[in-house]
């Protein structure tokens, strides 16, 4: 599968991809997202987007519909990047509180805790998980 580097609705530099929804495609995702961050001169989001990536797409590959997802990286401003899994299930995912023990359910927390701000939109044939990722520019220390 082939990115593309297309507008977004809202006029910012985008780039989307489909991928196959199955484990792998969580490396090729992280991948894509660090070409793309790398190419706006953001690397100090890279490290933040794989974590939080790595999150949307097991979700997706846990509990959508369909053979593939599709995952779009939008640039919203100098500093901020959004971050969204698309597939064809309606479920909202829920945020859970596992036990120590438990080895799956905090994808949501890690999410949050990225994040500057995440959401769910529903789209008439499935759903959109985004995320926002902001920071600033590291600075060689003097």
């Amino acid at each position: 599968m082939k990115a593309t580097a297309r507008p977004s609705a809202i006029g910012a530099p985008s780039y989307s991809q489909s991928f196959y929804r199955e484990p792998e495609s969580a490396a090729r995702v992280r991948q894509m997202v660090r070409t793309v961050l790398e190419t706006w001169h953001l690397p100090y989001l890279i490290g933040d987007a794989e974590h939080v990536v790595s999150e949307l797409v097991a979700n997706s590959v846990d509990h959508a519909r369909g053979r593939c997802f599709r995952f779009v990286v939008t640039r919203i401003s100098d500093r901020r990047v959004r971050l969204s899994v698309i597939d064809r299930s309606h479920d909202e995912p829920v945020r859970k509180t596992p036990s120590p023990d438990e080895e799956r359910g905090r994808g949501l927390a890690v999410v949050e805790a990225f994040s500057a701000s995440w959401g769910v939109d529903q789209l008439p044939w499935g759903k959109r998980v985004w995320t926002e990722l902001e920071g600033k520019p590291c600075s060689a220390p003097r």
